[in-house]
């Protein structure tokens, strides 16, 4: 019985032996392939960055822009404008989807304000990525934002806007006028609490109020964001800088509005 105890005991000895031995050998064949694989990551050709995400050709939203499609009804805006977006943001990140392809995630979810998991399933890409994507681009938006959208400069692109509004009008009284302000209700989830229903605004939607001032191609040159929809237009102005501070339109001209805005004087 002694002998038969004593074999089982080196048996199991052996065995684990043998286990850890074959533990060993997996974990350092793994860690051989983690490095082989982010040595291939790293590399990177003269010029260009290897991306480790692969993109879906399937996807219907990227064959209709690979192939040269329209692209508006995707991302409502066109292709020249896309592009011109993509070079504004000068994205040269060295890993990820690439730029092209978080660009149009980003612009898709602004287009359709659809949620993050919609935009997930759209593109065959993992929510979190979405959700960082989305975010990093919204980053990279605003820190380019004044190099777009800004008051004229000089006295000669003023006196452009002014003469623009002049033809639009036909009659030399509005080649004074320096813009045409008026608010914009972006629907919003109405906010939770006892003040939520400030954000219900005239036509019975929760909303906060983009107030833009726009040239005479309708190009904005300003904007001020973020009121609850119950506030109204005048109120709006008289709170942004352009009426606090003072800072347009200059000494002489004038801005355009609707009969919302006549007491705001």
């Amino acid at each position: 019985m002694e002998k038969v105890v004593l074999m089982w005991l080196l048996y199991s000895i052996f065995a684990d032996m043998e286990m850890e031995l074959k533990m060993t050998w997996y974990r350092r064949q793994a860690r051989r392939r983690r490095n082989l694989i982010c040595r291939h990551l790293c590399r990177q050709r003269r010029g260009m960055a290897r991306h480790y995400c692969s993109i879906n050709a399937t996807v219907p939203v990227l064959q209709r822009y690979y192939a040269g499609e329209d692209t508006r009804p995707d991302f409502r805006l066109s292709r020249e404008a896309m592009q011109q977006l993509m070079v504004a943001l000068k994205t040269d990140r060295q890993h990820g989807w690439g730029p092209t392809l978080e660009t149009l995630v980003f612009l898709f979810w602004l287009a359709t304000g659809s949620a993050y998991r919609v935009v997930s399933r759209v593109f065959s890409m993992p929510l979190p990525t979405v959700h960082r994507v989305v975010h990093r681009m919204v980053d990279e938006l605003v820190a380019v934002l004044p190099q777009f959208v800004h008051f004229p400069r000089t006295q000669e692109e003023l006196q452009v806007v002014g003469d623009g509004f002049a033809r639009l009008a036909n009659h030399q009284a509005f080649g004074k006028a320096a813009g045409a302000v008026d608010g914009c209700h972006i629907r919003i989830k109405c906010p939770g609490g006892p003040d939520g229903h400030d954000y219900n605004n005239r036509k019975l939607f929760p909303s906060v109020v983009l107030q833009a001032v726009c040239d005479h191609q309708g190009r904005f040159i300003d904007i001020f964001v973020g009121y609850p929809g119950s506030v109204h237009d005048a109120r709006i102005l008289k709170n942004s800088p352009i009426y606090t501070r003072g800072t347009y339109p200059p000494p002489g001209y004038f801005l355009l509005a609707d009969g919302g805005y006549y007491h705001t004087i």
